[in-house]
């Protein structure tokens, strides 16, 4: 997955033969943060929850430090002592012309940050040390002690980090992994940054990292070149951290005349789990040194009662459904309350739909990293592990949430909507105190459910992220003045959310409110459905078969399956039309054409011609489905294979509302099977569970009562 931000411009610096890669985020007229290397166990992709956030407001340098990353791996511990970092450190100030920076280490950074600081402090505006390792401040945890070159008679616990273990080959090493980073995040539910660490750590080099131990450990940084540092200091420790003691940073701060923020219950890496309060803390302490500009500012301020009604909406970007209902939420919204002004943080293809609609898009919307680019660059050809996905979109879901936390900061809102606006409701939870208006979530699915290609280790991993949302909710009800279910509480499966957790329906009642279904629109009539076939130039006794697979890229293999199927269905019936949606994000010009088969780009009133059609083949997302299943339009949707959403959550849904022809993607790759499918279901008389209406008003209504 590619970062929410790429780098101005990457390079390399070589020093006594050994060559450094460096990354280089370049924001002009701006301090500099230089963000440091850490024990060569992992190369700089740590830093990455930080590097977006920090890159919107000043120049960011990173490197790799040598013996990991894309910088050379030396195996003579000479190499590694701290001073040679520090020459690192200058060397790459030196490649991207950077004069000074605030430094900024994570536990082996702190005793590189001291190097640095104490051996070039004419390059060094600043100090953070985040969860610092310099043994020489404090004793070893009690649990350590082990020789790391001798060869142990024991692989238990700390005798895991033992070179000649590691020596023993891959099995081993991911065994010290496994165990060094579960002790790393010593905070509940960090099944991801554990993931992450041991990833990056298997990309490593044990011999490297073994030379890098030895060397540091030759020549370690003392408690007297820790109080040489003169410029201000900042360190953020965590009191459960089980690799550094918390003493460790309490000393150097003592040493250094620095401030010390204890972070309660955190572990030893606080950037990853608990990156807002990291990020702001950096952010304010960069502040803090640089000189105000001598430009006036002005601003205002308006008293409480004479503010006009303000909403921030927050709307999913993956698909366009969630817009359109949303956008039909927000015109109830008005009916009660006429003076009310919403605004919309938005993105592509979210931002199409609210144009369209008059609505008016945040400024700060241009911010934010596109969640539809990361979900199209996890799917491949109709396949979407949609649970991974969403685990493996963290970095985004940080840097996005702190975009909504400036916008909040900035403008004061009554009211904040999050249509599954995933990291709003994460992080608030994270962090409550940031909460400073009324705020409603709304979903039309609850439950992260495993697939079965995943296995027991994903029932596991769902069960986990589900606990840690109970547990959230149960802590801090307070956060969420609504939660707003958009259906019906048969609408959501039954089960649990794991082992030895509560049934999710039952669960679901009790903490939801309940919509009814959102369509964002009235059904057309007769007149309506005629007025949109002749807007399509269909002739009288046509056929039309409507294809669309939502807002997103990720349905183009199931477009090309269809356009494959299209001439074998139209020699069995020559009166079939296809109308192919590609939607914004697809270019119908990359797509084949064929006789009877017209491709569009993305349709504002798309829900006008799926009423119109005689078939439609469509993907299982929700919207589309139950668009056609209120319109009583018969319909063939292939679900994205290990989509959980899809296959389990709407597949429910469908299933009770009698909507639909489910098609495997197997079968729709075997273009006689699909073609015979769409033969055998065009122009067939459905009779569904009929689909409410009045769902935008009752969501409003909810809604409204928090102003």
């Amino acid at each position: 997955m590619g970062a929410p931000v790429a780098p101005d411009a990457t390079g390399t610096v070589e020093r006594d033969g050994v060559r450094v890669a460096w990354d280089l985020y370049d924001r002009q007229d701006a301090p500099t943060v230089l963000l440091l290397p850490t024990w060569s166990i992992i190369h700089s992709r740590f830093w990455k929850a930080q590097i977006p956030f920090l890159a919107r407001r000043y120049r960011v340098v990173v490197f790799d430090g040598r013996g990991c990353g894309r910088s050379d791996r030396p195996h003579d511990p000479a190499a590694y002592s701290p001073d040679e970092y520090a020459a690192d450190a200058v060397a790459v100030l030196d490649a991207t012309r950077t004069a000074t920076a605030v430094v900024v280490g994570l536990s082996a950074g702190g005793t590189w940050g001291v190097a640095l600081a104490t051996a070039a402090p004419e390059r060094v505006d600043g100090f953070v040390a985040i969860a610092p390792s310099i043994p020489s401040l404090a004793g070893p945890l009690p649990d350590r002690g082990q020789s790391f070159t001798e060869p142990l008679d024991t692989s238990d616990g700390w005798a895991k980090c033992n070179l000649p273990y590691w020596r023993r080959g891959p099995s081993a090493w991911r065994d010290f992994l496994d165990f060094f980073f579960g002790r790393v995040y010593s905070e509940p539910h960090s099944t991801k940054q554990i993931e992450d660490g041991v990833g990056w750590g298997l990309e490593g080099d044990p011999e490297a990292l073994g030379a890098a131990t030895v060397g540091a450990g030759r020549h370690p940084v003392s408690p007297e070149r820790c109080a040489r540092v003169a410029c201000p200091v900042l360190v953020v420790h965590g009191d459960d951290d089980r690799i550094t003691s918390h003493e460790v940073g309490a000393r150097l701060a003592e040493l250094t005349g620095g401030r010390l923020v204890t972070l309660g219950g955190g572990g030893h890496v606080p950037l990853a789990r608990d990156p807002v309060v990291v990020n702001r803390l950096i952010e304010e302490f960069v502040d803090s040194l640089t000189p105000p500009a001598r430009a006036v500012r002005r601003s205002t301020w308006t008293r409480a009662a004479s503010r006009p009604r303000r909403a921030l909406y927050l709307s999913s970007p993956i698909g366009l459904g969630h817009a359109r209902r949303d956008v039909a939420i927000a015109r109830e919204l008005r009916r009660h309350h006429p003076d009310l002004e919403v605004d919309w943080l938005a993105q592509h293809p979210v931002t199409r739909v609210l144009a369209d609609a008059g609505e008016r898009v945040h400024p700060a919307s241009r911010w934010l990293a596109s969640e539809s680019a990361h979900i199209e660059d996890e799917s491949a050809d109709h396949d979407l592990h949609a649970f991974q996905a969403v685990r493996r979109m963290d970095e985004i879901l940080v840097h996005n949430f702190l975009v909504f936390d400036d916008v909040v900061r900035e403008t004061p809102y009554d009211l904040v909507v999050g249509d599954e606006a995933w990291e709003i409701d994460y992080f608030l939870h994270e962090n409550p105190e940031l909460k400073r208006f009324s705020y409603a979530w709304m979903t039309d699915f609850v439950g992260w459910l495993p697939m079965p290609s995943g296995g027991g280790a994903e029932v596991a991993l769902t069960a986990d992220y589900n606990a840690e949302m109970i547990e959230q909710r149960s802590r801090y009800r307070r956060l969420r003045d609504a939660s707003v279910f958009v259906g019906n509480p048969g609408d959501v499966v039954e089960g649990t959310f794991g082992p030895g957790l509560p049934g999710i329906r039952e669960w679901t009642e009790d903490n939801f409110s309940f919509s009814g279904y959102v369509t964002g629109f009235e059904v057309p009539d007769e007149a309506e459905r005629q007025a949109a076939r002749d807007s399509l130039g269909c002739r009288p006794g046509e056929l039309l078969v409507v294809v669309t697979v939502g807002g997103s890229g990720v349905g183009e293999a199931l477009l090309r399956r269809v356009l494959d199927a299209a001439p074998l269905a139209r020699r069995r019936r020559p009166e079939l039309r296809f109308v192919v949606v590609a939607g914004p994000r697809i270019d119908p010009a990359a797509l084949p054409r064929h006789e009877g088969v017209e491709v569009v780009g993305y349709l504002p009133e798309l829900y006008r011609h799926l009423a119109a059609c005689d078939l439609a083949v469509v993907q299982g997302g929700l919207t589309t489905c139950m668009e056609l299943a209120a319109a009583q339009r018969p319909f063939l949707y292939v679900p994205l294979r290990d989509h959980f959403e899809q296959n389990l959550h709407v597949r429910h849904r469908l299933d009770r509302y009698a909507a639909g022809r489910c098609v495997p993607y197997e079968d729709a790759c075997d273009p006689d099977l699909l073609a015979e499918e769409i033969v055998k279901n065009v122009g067939t008389d459905v009779r569904y569970r009929p689909v409410e209406t009045d769902g935008a008003g009752r969501a409003a209504a909810i809604l409204s009562e928090l102003f």
